[in-house]
Order: structure tokens, then C-alpha cells, then sequence
């Protein structure tokens, strides 16, 4: 009752009022289908509305663009038989009730106008073939023929129909399968969970595009590591994204294991997630270990060993955003530094902090620190509660000292004083050797902080490192 009446009082406003009256005028019955209504009754805001009319959809949006007031604008889509308004804060669709049948090779569906039921047997999951009314006879009525309010109360993923043609059908719906358990905190029904491991290998007809858009989502999840646990039971994830797999199990020698790197990523990237919404943030978590298997070496009287994980899982980052259409920007030069530069807090949380390393570390991080700073944190998955205390205690220690150096040193985003156009001229050089030579002494005399981070000591510097390989100032 407390949810039929939430859905009366969301119906009262006015863009539904105007959707039913065009509706009355046309003669057709209308219905609200799909994800408004399932968030309607999770209580979960939603701007997206999906109207299916019976016949006349874009006759509908056309009717409903004109009531809704001047400058209102019907984009249409004949190819697909659809039409959408932007109107306020939400998009509205319309489209008429379909029937579709699937060829083997493709997701794009053969469609032919058809009846509610039909419409509503298409739909991926029972939570999402949910309809109501607008019609003015039964305004509000909500017709759920597969039991998904049942499925919503239960938190319950299930398909309308037999998984095996659902999934087969269209590959794409076991991502969004898993993306909604994910979100929702649901669980898949056996029956379309084995059927998802059944039908794996048909995601390889959708586009690298779509499968990584329902990856996004799932890594934006409150808990990302339930969408990647399942991917990696279903096996999907071996098939979209072969290397992440590669981080799973435990090798043991001498008696010796190291941790499993796979649940330890899903740790990491739950831990950030507490702290961050930030996508790519989270995806520099996801890749920080990335490199492991590559390096990994058993030594005598060390153990397990990952030496260099971190810039060759730099690289690697250009080639793993390529393969996963992820965009080839300012974004994943972000997640490579942090991948790069992830070990570097961790290292001076464990030492002695100087000044010099504080100075690097603010030099190669620049206005990225903080999100390190974050990421490194969320790395910190030790089950020993006195170690845990101590590390973080350790990075509450690195945090002052940053802030202690940055305020006075001011090496955020820096630049050394002395360029090399200031060294050409001073010594009346061509470009050269000797250029590079006084600028990285210059560099390294500041980061050590042999000299201040001002232009006359670094100056004076240059004119004695310029004396040692034998150059003099020309004035």
C-alpha cells in the first residue's frame, strides 16, 4: 500500500497528467514501463521516463511536445520507431509495443508492432517489465505479470522469460545482469546465473563499447567487487577482460604463498570506493597491481617478489584503455601516474620521511596527490590490526609532512626556477649535453634542499655548476 500510494502521488505530476490526456484524445492506451518504475519502488531517483503506447508512439510524443508548452522539440528516430522530449529534468521516450525475434549472429532484433504482453516479454528482467496505466479508466494501475514487485521486495534478479533465449538473444543483458545486482545490492536467480555461465561466449558479439559502458556502471557501484566477483564466477570476465583474471590465485614455494592479487584489487577498489566516485580514480585501483603476474619471481630468502609492478603496469595502461574502448585522453594519463606512483606513499609510510622524498613526491604527483594519496590508503589491506594502525598512522604522518613542505616550499605542479633559455643565454651555449647537465643540478639541488626553491639561489648555483665543467657566464 505505502508503495501504490507513492506511485499515485508521482503520478500527480503534471508531465504524466499530459502524457494520459494526449493519450485519451489519441485513443490508445499508454503505459510508464521499465527503469522508472522499478526505481519508483526502490525509492531511487530517476529522470529517464519510457512511455509504450499501443500503436501511434510518435503520434504521441508529437501530441505530448505540444501541450508541454512552446520551444518543446520531438527528436525522432524512424529507424527505430521511437521518439524523445527533453522536457525539465527529464527525457521521455515513446515507442510502440514490440514483439522481436533475434538472428544468431546479431543483438539488433527483428521488430513488429505488437500488444503490452508482447512489450513486456522483451524486457530483460522481471524488475523491469513492470507497467503502469495512464489511460483514464485504470490511471495508475500497475500491471506486473511476471511478479516483479515479488522480485523487488526479495531483491532478486530473474528474467521474464527462459534465460537461455533471454541471454542468447541479446548477450549484452548478462552484463546488465550483473550491473544491476551490483547497483542494487541483488541477487541473480540460479536458473539465469547458470545460464549466464552457459552463454558466455555469446558477449563476443556486442561491441567493446556497450560491455565497457556496463562495466563503468558496475565499477561505480557502492561495492564494486560484488559486479566483479560475479563476472569472475560467470566467467565472463575471463573473456572481456583476460588480464584482471590473471591477478587470481596463490602460488606457494618453500612454504612460502603470496596474497591473492585478484581479491586483494576488489579489496583495494572497495576501500577507495568509501572515499571516491571518481571512475577513473577507481580504475587506477583496479590496474595498480596489474603488472604482478608479469614480475613476479620467487627469491631465496626473500620470498615472493613484484620489483618494477608499478612502471610496467604503467605501461600497460595505454594498450589495456585501447583494447577496452576506454578514451585515450588526459584520463588515462591519469591512471597511468597513479599506477606509476602508487608504491611511493606506501614506501615513505614505512620509513623514515625526509624532506627530499616529501619534495619528489610532491614534484611527480602535482594536483594529483590527494587522489594518491587515497588510493594508497585504500591499499592498505592488512588483516593485522597493529600493522594497520601503524601504517595509517604512518600516512597521517606523510599528509603533515606534504602539507608542511608545500606550504613552504610551494612545489605543487613545479617548475625549477633556472630553464634552459636562462642557461643558452647565461653562457652563450647552442642546445647541447651541458644544458641538460646544469638544469638537472639545478633540479636536484632544490629537491634535496641544498638551496631554496627561488630564482637568485638557483642562478648562484648555475654559475658554479656551469664553472665545474669548465663554462663561463658571458654579461
Amino acid at each position: 500500500m505505502v508503495l501504490l500510494r507513492a506511485m499515485q502521488i508521482n503520478l500527480n505530476l503534471p508531465v504524466f497528467k499530459t502524457v494520459s490526456q494526449c493519450a485519451n484524445e489519441l485513443d490508445i492506451h499508454c503505459y510508464v514501463v521499465g527503469g522508472w518504475v522499478r526505481d519508483l519502488l526502490l525509492n531511487r531517483p530517476c529522470k529517464d521516463l519510457d512511455f509504450v503506447s499501443l500503436g501511434k508512439g510518435i503520434d504521441l510524443a508529437q501530441s505530448v511536445a505540444s501541450k508541454l508548452g512552446p520551444g518543446i522539440k520531438v527528436h525522432i528516430f524512424k529507424n527505430f520507431g521511437t521518439a524523445q522530449i527533453n522536457f525539465s529534468d527529464f527525457d521521455l521516450e515513446f515507442v510502440g509495443a514490440r514483439k522481436e525475434s533475434y538472428r544468431h549472429n546479431s543483438r539488433k532484433p527483428l521488430v513488429e508492432n505488437g500488444s503490452l504482453a508482447d512489450d513486456q516479454n522483451r524486457r530483460d528482467f522481471t524488475i523491469n517489465a513492470l507497467a503502469i496505466s495512464l489511460n483514464s479508466e485504470n490511471y495508475g494501475e500497475l500491471i506486473d505479470p511476471f511478479n516483479g514487485l515479488n522480485d523487488l521486495e526479495n531483491k532478486i534478479i530473474r528474467t521474464p522469460l527462459d534465460p537461455n533465449i533471454t541471454y542468447s538473444d541479446d548477450p549484452l543483458r548478462m552484463m546488465r545482469a550483473i550491473r544491476f545486482a551490483s547497483q542494487l545490492g541483488f541477487t541473480i536467480e540460479e536458473n539465469s546465473f547458470n545460464a549466464i555461465s552457459k552463454n558466455k561466449q555469446r558477449i563476443k558479439i556486442v561491441s567493446k563499447e556497450r560491455i565497457t559502458d556496463e562495466l563503468n556502471k558496475i565499477i561505480l557501484s557502492d561495492k564494486p567487487s560484488v559486479g566483479f566477483k560475479l563476472l569472475f564466477d560467470t566467467g565472463l570476465l575471463e573473456i572481456i577482460f583476460p588480464l584482471m583474471v590473471k591477478l587470481q590465485g596463490v602460488e606457494i614455494k618453500n612454504g612460502l604463498g603470496h596474497k591473492d592479487n585478484f581479491y586483494h584489487t576488489l579489496e583495494v577498489l572497495d576501500n577507495l570506493s568509501l572515499n571516491s566516485k571518481n571512475l577513473w580514480l577507481r580504475w587506477a585501483a583496479i590496474l595498480h597491481d596489474i603488472a604482478k603476474p608479469n614480475t613476479k619471481r620467487f627469491e631465496e630468502g626473500t620470498g615472493w617478489t613484484f620489483h618494477g609492478h608499478e612502471d610496467r603496469g604503467a605501461r600497460m595502461v595505454p594498450k589495456i584503455f585501447n583494447e577496452l574502448k576506454l578514451p585515450l585522453n588526459e584520463k588515462m594519463k591519469f591512471v597511468q601516474k597513479l599506477v606509476a606512483l602508487h608504491l611511493r606513499p606506501i614506501v615513505l609510510a614505512k620509513t623514515e620521511v625526509t624532506d627530499s622524498a616529501i619534495r619528489r613526491l610532491l614534484v611527480d604527483a602535482g594536483d594529483d596527490l590527494e587522489d594518491l594519496m587515497l588510493l594508497c590508503e585504500a591499499d592498505i589491506t592488512t588483516k593485522n590490526p597493529n600493522k594497520l594502525q601503524r601504517y595509517l598512522k604512518n600516512f597521517e604522518i606523510v599528509r603533515i609532512k606534504l602539507k608542511e613542505i608545500e606550504e613552504k616550499d610551494k612545489l605543487r605542479n613545479w617548475q625549477p626556477p633556472i630553464d634552459g633559455d636562462i642557461i643558452m643565454k647565461t653562457f652563450s651555449l647552442d642546445p647541447g649535453k651541458e644544458i641538460g647537465i646544469i638544469k638537472n643540478a639545478v633540479r636536484e639541488a632544490i629537491l634535496e634542499g641544498i638551496i631554496s626553491n627561488n630564482y637568485e639561489e638557483a642562478f648562484h648555483f648555475m654559475l658554479k655548476e656551469g664553472e665545474k665543467i669548465g663554462l663561463k657566464p658571458v654579461y
